[in-house]
């Protein structure tokens, strides 16, 4: 992987070559978190890791000797590489939102592979979790920026389900309100 340039790789490649990496490496990933953020809102948020979660389950094992082939190696819960801005974090599984399990994704092409990630509806329910259940406004910003973004790519009637069986309603008015503003 020497033809790399890792100082100036963006995170949307990184998540493309170590998606297509890691699914030669018979591990199936799926990009969740901030990077989903930063994609599907035309970059109004940045975030400095890549957040996959293993489908396949794999042992810790080869997935550190899959990601030392790309010259990441773990640091406490993060690989890092020594010339990537990114670093790289593998979350628990199973992949859900909430207490409801994620059954399907999105797929993107780089120039340097593709990968998987999760739906926008997901990214945006994702987000409002953490608005739901730790209050953060920023979790809240983001669900926003992704809604307005990706208008006509998610169903909003199923968010409004998911978020009544969170048992976030009134929260939910909350972004529809800001949402519909625009």
């Amino acid at each position: 992987m020497s033809e790399i340039d890792y100082s100036t790789i963006s995170a949307r490649d990184l998540a493309g070559l170590i998606g297509s990496h890691l699914s030669n490496e018979g591990i199936d990933v799926t990009l969740v978190g901030g990077t989903c953020v930063s994609i599907y809102s035309d970059n109004l948020y940045q975030s400095d890791d890549l957040d996959f979660v293993d489908r396949s389950y794999t042992p810790s094992k080869h997935l550190k000797a899959a990601m030392a082939k790309l010259g990441f190696y773990p640091i406490g819960r993060y690989y890092e590489h020594p010339c990537c801005p990114f670093l790289v974090e593998f979350p628990p599984g199973p992949l859900s939102v909430g207490d409801q399990p994620i059954r399907q994704w999105a797929t993107l092409t780089t120039p340097l592979g593709t990968f998987s990630l999760i739906t926008a509806e997901d990214c945006i329910k994702d987000r409002l979790a953490a608005f739901f259940h730790w209050r953060d406004r920023q979790a809240f910003q983001q669900a926003l920026w992704v809604a307005k973004d990706q208008r006509g790519e998610y169903d909003l009637n199923a968010i409004r389900a998911w978020s009544e069986h969170e048992g976030e309603l009134a929260k939910f008015d909350e972004f529809i309100s800001l949402l519909e503003r625009d």
